[in-house]
């Protein structure tokens, strides 16, 4: 079918069926999982359908192009579909994979956020990577760690796209008050030392997904690149300089680049703890370990665990 919308130009699904000897229903039903696929295909009523744009493909040829002799490129592994990249890193980590093992797929089946959120990772229109860490430290040494890959993902983004991204505390990148990146930093501890045997960080960023293909729920929160500027993102140029941001880690001098974005700052939130009720506030300042300095009627508190919520950003509203 895609040969036959490749000309531009509108085709009806009375034609696209006769010339692949199929009903008009079934015509739909394909151009629908198109869509999902990641094709951009314009249906109009009367006139049929013609393709604007297809997927771009993670090429992991270019991508080690683009990191020519990058310390972590002979430990790329590009995969169509996993359930999730931060799985699979923990899985190689436990098994002995060296730091700098890097996991990248076009597709999640149960990506996952910060507790146990899901993170929808539909084919053909984001990045999924992780990267393996073994930095040899006490936990508390790696508190920061989330922001810093904040700060490398943001600095990627604006090298291949020019697109400034702000920063939601903790974990998350904004482009016009949509989400478009979430990262999850998971460890695992020597039993004997209690100092990090691993560290696995995951990124997820959303490319090129048109606004009107997340799932409803999402739409007042999600966005990607594209649906935030209008520009579609080469995706493997972008998961090649995720690489060589991250590899910075746990190095990385990030504080007052991930201030300058946060977009918590100046702003009413409000702390959402387990168990409490919410209370109101207002961020100050991001302190040295990456907790957020808020200023509340108990007086100026620290806040490293938890959630808090920015007041109208994705629809919030207290």
């Amino acid at each position: 079918m895609i040969a036959l919308l490749r000309s531009g130009n509108y085709v009806s699904g009375a034609e696209l069926g006769a010339r692949l000897g199929v009903t008009r229903a079934a015509v739909s039903k394909a151009v629908s999982a198109l869509k999902r696929e990641g094709y951009v295909i314009e249906s109009v009523s009367n006139r049929g359908h013609r393709l604007l744009a297809e997927p771009d493909r993670l090429d992991k040829a270019a991508i080690l192009a683009a990191l020519g002799d990058h310390p972590w490129a002979g430990t790329l592994e590009l995969l169509e579909t996993v359930d999730s990249t931060n799985n699979l890193l923990k899985t190689r980590g436990a098994a002995g994979a060296p730091a700098g093992s890097v996991a990248l797929a076009d597709c999640q089946t149960v990506g996952r956020g910060r507790l146990g959120r899901r993170f929808d990772s539909a084919p053909g229109t984001g990045i999924y990577l992780s990267v393996l860490l073994r930095p040899a430290c006490p936990p508390q040494a790696l508190m920061s760690l989330t922001a810093q890959a904040a700060v490398a993902v943001r600095r990627a983004i604006r090298t291949v796209t020019g697109a400034e991204a702000g920063i939601k505390w903790v974990n998350d990148l904004v482009l016009g008050g949509r989400k478009i990146c979430g990262i999850l930093t998971e460890l695992s501890l020597e039993a004997e030392s209690g100092l990090v045997s691993y560290a696995v960080v995951g990124v997820g960023v959303n490319c090129n997904r048109p606004a009107d293909r997340f799932p409803p729920e999402l739409r007042e929160t999600a966005g990607s690149i594209l649906s935030q500027t209008g520009r579609r993102v080469d995706r493997s140029a972008l998961a090649a300089e995720m690489i060589r941001e991250l590899s910075r880690l746990p190095e990385l001098d990030w504080r007052e680049e991930y201030r300058a974005a946060c977009v918590n700052l100046g702003k009413e939130v409000q702390i959402l703890a387990p168990g409490q009720a919410p209370r109101p506030g207002v961020a100050l300042d991001v302190g040295p370990e990456a907790e957020l300095i808020v200023q509340t009627d108990r007086g100026v508190e620290a806040v490293q665990s938890g959630e808090v919520s920015v007041r109208g950003l994705y629809g919030y509203v207290p």
